[in-house]
């Protein structure tokens, strides 16, 4: 069974910096993309970065500039580094990816548990 845990929140001062990670494991034949959500208290989850195989980005206009998403593929691992944090940066984030699980499998959407970012002003 496929597993997608992250890890890297916690609390930070506004303007500083933190890295998550998040590692799928378990059986795995590829992985497309991959991504972070976030959800703030009383908000709808949101989009902030993704990743193709093949490193293409996409990112949320209120992170551009300040986060970077990036991959390993080796390790079947997506990062995000987060800079010149701002308290409305403050949620739990979500990583996800599309994985196949062998060559003749569906792709499925797999999510991580959450990892709470909290940035204090």
């Amino acid at each position: 069974q496929v597993q997608v845990v992250e890890s890297g929140g916690g609390l930070v001062q506004a303007g500083g910096s933190l890295r998550l990670s998040c590692a799928a494991s378990g059986e795995i034949f590829n992985i497309g993309i991959m991504g972070w959500d976030r959800q703030a208290p009383g908000k709808q989850r949101e989009l902030v970065a993704s990743i193709t195989s093949t490193g293409t980005t996409h990112y949320a206009d209120s992170v551009k500039g300040r986060f970077t998403i990036s991959r390993d593929n080796t390790k079947n691992t997506v990062y995000l580094q987060m800079n010149s944090l701002k308290p409305e940066d403050t949620a739990v984030y979500y990583c996800n990816a599309d994985i196949k699980e062998r060559i003749y499998a569906n792709w499925s959407l797999e999510w991580g548990q959450g990892t709470q970012v909290t940035v204090s002003s």
